[in-house]
């Protein structure tokens, strides 16, 4: 059960590097997406079809039809990759159980957005889980984990698609030890201190220029390549949206006004309160994803820029 790119390679290493039988495939139903309301389908109904696999599509969880063909399936167990919340009519009708794989070491960072949130409050690793599905959102007993170390450059793209390759043997060494009866499911530890993981929104995007430099890069990685920390810039009173995907921590001198978008031939720093911050890779407001050389080049002729 699953939908994006995340939850394809799992599929793909249970179908073709195990064992185990896929009996069936559940996903969300095909939808009209973008300006031409174009049939979108999801990632991992695009795998099914191309390996002919049995494919689900229930707009409702509990609908009879749809539990009745779970049912008729007869799977020993269910896994979870990157889908919707489950009902207990569901995730409690196989034998062995319904397993999630988790973009986090669980306890920590329970929710939708895991990974984004790790790399933002400047964690200095992360992991996989799977854990068995209960009555509450991602507190079953854990089943297997994975650590994964993150860099301090890193940003969510690089590490999450670690995590999906990583999660994908995790997913299948789980299975296995399923199947065997050897592995042994505990509790969440529920003394530690736990950050949580919230769904992300546009608002919570957008950066603070008076936070510090490590603050700010740390939000940058950690919504590239999506959904993108943003900002506006300009001078006067003309100021534009601006997306910025990459960025990196500077040890020059402070030059220039505060706030302000240095430019040197290559090179475009921002001028903050403990030092200078340089932007790598950045999108302005009805452009493309550019460098920061091919900004300054299209800003040559304008006065001084600043962010806010």
């Amino acid at each position: 059960m699953g939908t994006p790119e995340f939850a394809v390679a799992s599929l793909n290493e249970i179908h073709t590097n195990s064992q185990h039988e896929v009996v069936g495939v559940v996903t969300v139903p095909d939808k009209p997406a973008g300006r031409g309301q174009k049939i979108n389908i999801s990632d991992v109904k695009k795998y099914a079809l191309v390996h002919d696999l049995n494919i689900l599509q229930p707009e409702k969880l509990k609908n009879e039809e749809f539990v009745n063909n779970l049912k008729e399936l007869n799977a020993d167990v269910f896994v979870v990759v990157a889908f919707r919340m489950l009902p207990k009519v569901v995730w409690s009708m196989p034998k062995k159980g319904t397993f999630n794989l988790h973009g986090s070491l669980l306890p920590q960072y329970r929710g939708a957005a895991p990974i984004n949130w790790a790399v933002m409050n400047g964690d200095t690793k992360t992991g996989v889980t799977t854990f068995l599905i209960d009555e509450e959102i991602d507190t079953g007993n854990i089943l297997i984990s994975n650590e994964v170390k993150i860099g301090e450059n890193d940003t969510v793209g690089v590490i999450h698609d670690q995590l999906m390759d990583i999660g994908a043997k995790l997913v299948v060494k789980t299975l296995d030890g399923l199947a065997s009866d050897t592995l042994k499911p505990h509790p969440q530890d529920e003394a530690l201190v736990l950050n949580h993981a919230p769904k992300i929104f546009k608002e919570d995007c957008k950066i603070d220029w008076n936070q510090s430099i490590e603050t700010i890069h740390n939000k940058i990685r950690g919504l590239s390549p999506y959904p993108c920390a943003w900002t506006t810039y300009g001078s006067d009173d003309k100021f534009k949206t601006l997306k910025i995907s990459g960025g990196l921590k500077s040890e020059i001198e402070k030059t220039g006004e505060l706030f302000e978008m240095v430019r040197t031939k290559n090179n475009l720093y921002i001028h903050l309160q403990d030092g200078m911050y340089e932007i790598t890779e950045l999108q302005p407001e009805g452009k493309r994803k550019m460098s920061a050389k091919d900004f300054i080049n299209g800003h040559q002729n304008e006065s001084n820029l600043y962010i806010k």
